[in-house]
């Protein structure tokens, strides 16, 4: 049956016609989907991937495209995003997904895993970069749904995610602060700077996190969450804005406005969400803070340190 189905191309047809089916059809094709790709013959062995996501990896990989498509409708968002968040924990479906790029110029275009060009950037046409419009502009339940995939597919396998993000890093911050961070809905603001703050605190990503928080107009952009007039977005910037003052080796250009701010900065954090009291550990960081900016030299010093150069040439 498995076999079957996979040779006639039915899970393809299936994901792509995913929003026109019934409530109840929905629910009976995302069964379908989760039966099929966790299905392994009786005698496979145990850390074999199931027959049916290695032959979409192989042969078929429009089919994870599709399922991330499912997006583009409230209709199918659920049923679409639960199916492949169980996917996901395959890392090359993970690759799939982030590597899919129709506007790469490449000379010998190949399917699957094969086409994969690691350190090659991106054009921004792929599947991974519209989950970005469907996050921040779709309906609450296709923003939501898209985050939960989004979060998956950064968080989950992450030496390859710090691969991808090094040579996208100039295109994935670019709309990750002004799309994301800066988005006017509450719970997609919020959800963003915490998972940023995940993120460049991930020692996976260490790298990139020396390139984040070398960047003065990140600076901003994190002071700006500050002062915010909901506490809970105040609170998530905290946690990203500890990192430029904590790095040891802070740019020239963060040391600027750090120092043109100072006076500032030290009475405003004095009184920063004075109410969480019961925070030991925010407590005692928002002191550390206070005292790393108070002890800063009067003038910017050259860092003995620089952040790798990231991204590469098309």
């Amino acid at each position: 049956m498995v076999s079957g189905m996979i040779n006639e191309d039915l899970l393809y047809l299936l994901a792509v016609n995913l929003y026109r089916l019934p409530f109840e059809s929905r629910k009976d094709a995302q069964v379908i989907f989760s039966y099929v790709l966790r299905f392994k013959p009786a005698n496979a062995s145990p850390k074999s991937d199931p027959i049916a996501v290695s032959y979409i990896i192989t042969n078929k990989p429009e089919v994870l495209i599709e399922l991330c498509n499912g997006y583009d409708h409230k209709e199918s968002a659920t049923p679409a995003g639960t199916v492949l968040r169980e996917v996901l924990k395959n890392d090359s479906a993970a690759a799939i997904i982030l590597y899919d790029d129709p506007g790469a110029k490449s000379p010998n275009p190949q399917k699957g895993l094969a086409g994969i060009q690691p350190n090659a950037v991106q054009s921004g046409q792929g599947v991974f970069w519209k989950f970005f419009d469907w996050i921040d502009k779709g309906s609450f339940e296709v923003g939501a749904d898209a985050f939960t995939t989004f979060r998956e597919l950064l968080t989950r396998h992450k030496s390859m995610v710090a691969q991808y993000l090094s040579a996208n890093f100039e295109l994935f911050f670019e709309k990750y602060n002004n799309i994301l961070v800066k988005s006017e809905s509450y719970v997609t603001k919020r959800q963003s700077i915490k998972l940023l703050g995940e993120i460049l605190l991930d020692r996976a990503n260490y790298t990139v996190m020396t390139a984040y928080v070398d960047r003065g107009e990140h600076l901003k952009i994190c002071m700006n969450l500050l002062r915010d007039e909901r506490k809970m977005v105040q609170y998530e910037g905290f946690h990203v804005f500890k990192v430029f003052v904590a790095n040891p080796h802070k740019s020239i250009a963060v040391q600027k406005i750090l120092l043109q701010n100072r006076e500032r900065l030290l009475n405003f954090l004095k009184h920063f969400l004075e109410d969480r009291t019961e925070d030991e550990q925010f407590m005692d960081e928002r002191e550390f803070l206070i005292k790393q900016i108070r002890n800063m030299p009067a003038v910017p010093v050259e860092p003995t340190q620089k952040p790798a150069q990231l991204g590469v040439a098309r």
